[in-house]
């Protein structure tokens, strides 16, 4: 998309004149569409808004949610006043369900999830109590970055809120697996014969022109969350099943994925069932009712030891990727958590545990008793004690293969 100025917009000249035409285009009619939506909402919008917006977005990335946020917040909207109904048309047009940039704008899912926390930060939505001090412009970006390194015992309450905000859109991609079924394939490793006489018979018995081939299939790795949510871990057992719930309702529902989510203090609680409703809160509601030691006493090994006891040698722990949420205090026998972790490390593919104590310290040790018995048995250790640490680990999940 050319400015007045007459440059064009990044990425326009990789694709030829045709379809940066064609990719400034459909940009146009994204943004022109927006502005006509806050028309309709009752905000002034002028035809030289409209060009300044434009104008405003030739420099800038149009998959990136924040740009067309600030460049839109900051040449359509006047008045303070604005600002509300501002923030709720372009929820309902760009992030909403049936949202109508979806069809025509590609939208990287970091950016919307980023523009969707912002929008429910104090001071950005209708109906709540305003701060005396409204955000800069420029503070969402850099907001949400800070608020994604800090430590969930360390949010208020609204923070908290836009933490899930964003916590609902991440992805967990388990790491997949060989599996003995085979499909067709160009380039596969194995001759298909059964292939190869159809074809034949279809040409009169002359054999194919070409070796036809096929290749063993992949599925992802089952995924079995175990949270912590005895007293020590009451900072941050709320945030981690609103994370195990992300990883349900998105993992556990694509093709040949699978989570299952268990708690534990004192016992060992499958809570698997209760985050199957999409209602974030009602879920939780529900599975802070079936776990009855809620921060309570810790227990690990024997709660390690009920899981591969009564599920693991089931099979719901083979193959699979073990995800225990735990700091390792245990007030139990350190022989039953290190017997029960070496059964446990046998049955599955990969132990990662997530240990709010170790923080950033990227020279961490296990201090605790709990964890430096499990600590010969873990494949990956992440903190699992802001967004961020999180993040790295939707990051890190696939690769352990």
């Amino acid at each position: 998309m050319a400015d007045p100025a007459g440059r064009t917009a990044p990425g326009e000249a990789a694709g030829g004149p045709a379809a940066g035409e064609a990719a400034a285009d459909a940009l146009c009619g994204v943004l022109l569409g927006f502005a006509a939506g806050l028309r309709a909402a009752g905000l002034r919008v002028g035809t030289g808004d409209v060009l300044g917006y434009l104008a405003a977005m030739s420099p800038l990335d149009p998959t990136d949610l924040v740009d067309l946020y600030w460049a839109g917040k900051t040449t359509l909207v006047s008045r303070h006043d604005d600002d509300p109904v501002y923030d709720q048309v372009f929820r309902r047009y760009f992030l909403g369900s049936g949202a109508p940039a979806r069809g025509q704008l590609t939208v990287s899912a970091a950016s919307a999830a980023e523009a969707e926390a912002a929008l429910v930060m104090p001071g950005t939505e209708a109906g709540r109590e305003q701060d005396e001090e409204r955000p800069a412009l420029g503070w969402m970006a850099s907001g949400v970055d800070a608020l994604k390194h800090r430590s969930f015992d360390a949010c208020t309450p609204d923070e908290l809120v836009a933490l899930r905000r964003i916590m609902t859109r991440m992805r967990l991609t388990p790491p997949r697996r060989r599996t003995r079924r085979t499909r067709p394939a160009p380039r596969g490793t194995e001759p298909d014969p059964r292939a190869m006489i159809r074809e034949s018979m279809r040409t009169g018995g002359e054999p194919p022109g070409r070796l036809l081939r096929r290749q063993r299939t992949t599925k992802p790795r089952p995924l079995v969350l175990i949270l912590d949510v005895s007293g020590s871990m009451a900072g941050y057992s709320r945030s981690l099943l609103q994370f195990a719930h992300s990883a349900r309702q998105a993992t556990g529902r694509g093709p040949g994925g699978r989570v299952e989510v268990f708690c534990f203090g004192t016992r060992l609680t499958r809570i698997t069932r209760e985050l199957t409703s999409s209602r974030v809160d009602a879920a939780l509601d529900q599975a802070a009712r079936t776990v009855l030691d809620w921060d309570g006493g810790t227990r690990i090994g024997a709660s390690l030891d009920a899981f591969v006891k009564d599920y693991g040698r089931g099979g719901l722990a083979r193959r699979a990727v073990v995800l225990i949420c735990s700091d390792g205090l245990d007030r139990g026998d350190p022989e039953v958590l290190a017997l029960a972790m070496e059964r446990l490390a046998r049955l599955c593919h990969r132990i990662v545990w997530l240990n709010p104590h170790k923080g950033d310290d990227t020279d961490f040790r296990p201090s605790t008793l709990g964890m430096m018995v499990a600590a010969p048995h873990i494949d990956l250790l992440l903190s699992g004690h802001d967004l961020a640490s999180l993040e790295e680990l939707a990051g890190r999940l696939p690769a352990l293969t």
